[in-house]
């Protein structure tokens, strides 16, 4: 009887802990965590944790404090007396703040202001719309205001009249505009340049205004790519972010040193390091900044002695560092992803490099999902080189079987593998039965400098990469080579409409989200046209230019004769990257050849899914089409 009850008792504790695959549904359940940073005290770790409410189609943000001796996370209303107010000056004389303020005449009221049931807009320049938002005359500043019992005064607006933004849009933040510690300037980061001029430059710079003086200069004039994201140590040396070459928004990002009169990149020596996000350490004599590193993403630490520095690598392993949350003492706070985890905060000993992990929101919900496994392989490129690739297999794999398979094409073109995403789920692509091979091809950060540079030949070796992957793993015996399936966004989306023209008969079906179709109508709707400029290298317009009459050869468009396959188009309504009518080309060609295809389309989303219930649609989309087209 002992035994049988004690059988009974097995049994019901490996039905509770069935693990099951991981499914859209699962995935929209965890809690999304995001860091704050540690109390001015040095006892508690701050952050947020967003679970996606799917009724109400919206985020549920709540904000804890954990005690970083341990224990159980309390919620808090406000961070208030916990976290320093960075907006407030050292001193606490007075504070800075950003709002809108109405700068330029847009709509048909601010001309006709008597026509008030009008609706109309007027232009006269470029960038009349940015990423999902149409101008409206308004830009974001920044103000100065004296504190007084801990009222603020009256605000000096200190862009006054200037049709300029700070923070920068459309992803910019309170990191955009800084206190020096000496309590006398603010620094803040702008790109000063209006409509036309804006819409063809990347030129952001650092702008430090002078208090007693009521005088802004420009800090970082020389330099005529991208400034960004400066924090002063406690001793009053700025460190920033700098990009050298103006149009090439994925320039190498090197981390540069000024002490007010010498200015230092701390990261030149390394032609493999692209600086995404960096924080001082406490003594204010190094500083630890987050890298790519063939296919993964790590920390390091970058030591200072007068004009020489020391670069160390922090972690190693298989996994991705995507934040550093602060430092106490010896130990680190950072936040990382893998294949099997999204971001949670860890804690990593500067002493002995060990990492523990510190919360813990999704290891209850990660008890009931199967795991994917991973190879990390090198494969050999057309070229000769040696392509960093991941793949990822289904939760219990079993290599005496065949597995359909999906090339998995990145965005771009320049840009960072994803082991972990919520829309780009490698963990839930392959828990649906699939294996995932997702390349390091050219233009991926974390390779070096010349691997980074795939511009202005989009249709060239990047593409050849992709098929130097899919070809390479297609040759094991478990996949199987009749059920080949490609999917990306963006940059991705484009090598889908790409790859449909030359593969070959490799792929039997591909998906599309956002990507570039038309060269021509691309460079005549988007929005950034720097970023046009330099990928295609011109107009196409300009006959004289042989490297742009080249890209322009290389449109997806140009190759729709030979599409014959399988293909599902996505397309987001308010996407001014890559405009609307790219996705309807492409389905409006498909479907007069005859080839099966269909069209989903998000009239509220840009050029990412950000709504929880359009993202199940999206996700059950996707794997209905590839239930339809791979199975």
């Amino acid at each position: 009887m002992k035994k049988f009850l004690f059988l009974l008792i097995s049994i019901s504790y490996l039905n509770s802990h069935a693990q099951e695959n991981l499914s859209p549904e699962m995935l929209w359940k965890l809690g999304r965590v995001s860091s704050i940073g540690i109390s001015t005290n040095k006892q508690f770790l701050v952050y947020s944790v967003n679970i996606p409410n799917i009724e109400l189609n919206k985020g549920n943000s709540k904000t804890y404090k954990l005690s970083l001796n341990g224990g159980i996370p309390e919620e808090i209303s406000s961070t208030d007396n916990l976290i320093e107010n960075s907006k407030i000056s050292a001193d606490g004389k007075y504070m800075i703040s950003s709002d809108a303020v109405k700068i330029k005449n847009i709509s048909g009221a601010d001309f006709y202001p008597s026509l008030t049931k009008s609706n109309v807009q007027i232009y006269e320049s470029l960038n009349y719309r940015h990423w999902d938002t149409w101008e409206d005359g308004n830009f974001d500043h920044v103000f100065l205001a004296p504190l007084k019992d801990g009222k603020a005064g009256n605000p000096i607006d200190l862009l006054k009249d200037q049709p300029f933004d700070c923070p920068q849009k459309p992803f910019g933040g309170d990191e955009d505009f800084i206190w020096n510690p000496d309590s006398k300037h603010v620094v803040y980061v702008s790109k000063k340049s209006f409509g036309t001029a804006y819409a063809i430059s990347t030129n952001t710079d650092l702008f430090e205004y002078d208090i007693s003086t009521s005088t802004t200069k420009n800090l970082t004039a020389n330099n005529k790519g991208y400034d960004l994201s400066p924090a002063y140590n406690s001793k009053g040396v700025l460190a920033y972010l700098s990009m050298q070459r103006e149009g090439y928004e994925a320039d190498k990002q090197d981390l540069i040193l000024w002490n007010g009169q010498t200015k230092i990149n701390l990261t030149k020596q390394r032609d493999d390091i692209h600086v995404e996000s960096f924080k001082w350490s406490d003594d204010g004599n190094s500083i630890f900044f987050i890298a790519p590193q063939k296919g993964m993403v790590h920390l390091f630490q970058v030591t200072l002695s007068g004009t020489n520095s020391k670069i160390t690598q922090l972690t190693k392993g298989e996994f991705e560092v995507n934040g550093i949350v602060g430092q106490v003492a010896n130990t680190l706070y950072i936040s990382k992803v893998d294949f099997n985890h999204a971001s949670e905060i860890y804690k990593l000993d500067l002493t002995n490099g060990t990492i523990d992990q510190v919360t813990h929101v999704n290891d209850g919900k990660y008890q009931s999902i199967a795991k994917v496994t991973t190879s990390y392989k090198m494969v050999t490129t057309t070229d000769g080189k040696q392509m960093p690739t991941w793949v990822i297999y289904p939760p219990n794999f079993d290599k005496t079987k065949k597995y359909p398979t999906l090339l998995f094409c990145l965005g771009g073109p320049q840009g960072t593998m994803p082991q972990y995403s919520f829309r780009w789920n490698f963990q839930l692509m392959a828990s649906q039965g699939y294996i995932v091979v997702a390349p390091d091809r050219r233009g991926v950060f974390g390779n070096g400098t010349k691997w980074t540079e795939g511009s202005k030949d989009w249709g060239g070796q990047a593409i050849r990469d992709y098929l130097s992957a899919i070809d390479a793993v297609s040759k094991e015996s478990y996949v199987d080579k009749q059920r080949l399936g490609c999917v990306g966004a963006s940059y991705g989306g484009f090598s889908v409409f790409a790859l449909e023209g030359l593969h070959n008969g490799r792929f039997k079906t591909f998906i599309s989200h956002d990507g570039v179709f038309d060269f021509r109508s691309m460079y005549g709707t988007t929005d950034e046209m720097w970023f046009e400029n330099w990928e295609k290298g011109g107009a196409y317009y300009d006959k004289n230019n042989a490297i742009a009459q080249r890209s322009f050869t290389q449109s997806p468009s140009n190759y729709v004769d030979k599409w014959n396959t399988p293909i599902l188009i996505i397309q987001g309504g308010k996407d001014y990257r890559v405009p609307i009518e790219q996705g309807q080309q492409a389905f409006q060609a498909t479907q007069l050849k005859g080839i099966k295809s269909r069209f989903l389309y998000f009239p509220d989303e840009n050029h990412w899914i950000l709504k929880a219930q359009d993202a199940l649609v999206w996700h059950h989309e996707f794997y209905k089409w590839l239930t339809e087209t791979l199975q």
